[in-house]
């Protein structure tokens, strides 16, 4: 039985729907959640721009606003359904990485997560995040599509 179980969200559907499956289990398990959801910094240094488009702490405010929306979902779902939830945010390029350091740090023995399903060129040049938590999870990973 895992015990602590560790959540991302992006705030997709599909990140809802591991949500609800998450906090199923932990509602009838006795689990605890950690909830967590990596915000994108600013993209760009503000000395290699000659004229800055927008502010880099108020774009990393407002990407840090919205993933305590998303994580809102969480906590809210947890708290009706009667289970412990705990909220994360950090600020990374790197998603999969943070959620792999979250893991450990909270001493998490699963984590439930979504995958977007890309397949074929898109998953080439794009990436899948699900995919190198994966890859480099010392723990069970949940894959939700």
């Amino acid at each position: 039985m895992f015990k602590t179980i560790l959540v991302p969200t992006d705030g997709s559907d599909r990140s809802d729907k591991a949500i609800t499956m998450a906090v199923d289990y932990a509602k009838h398990c006795g689990a605890r959640l950690v909830a967590i959801s990596v915000a994108e910094p600013y993209p760009f240094s503000p000395l290699a721009e000659s004229a800055m488009a927008i502010d880099p702490v108020l774009y990393e405010d407002n990407m840090k606003a919205l993933s305590t929306q998303h994580l809102q979902k969480i906590s809210d779902a947890a708290a009706a359904a009667g289970v412990a939830c705990e909220t994360l945010i950090t600020l990374s390029f790197n998603p999969d990485e943070e959620i792999i350091k979250a893991a450990q740090a909270h001493g998490c023995d699963a984590i439930f997560m979504s995958s977007h399903g890309r397949s074929g060129l898109s998953r080439v040049f794009l990436g899948s995040k699900t995919q190198k938590v994966l890859a480099h999870s010392t723990i069970p990973v949940l894959v939700l599509r």
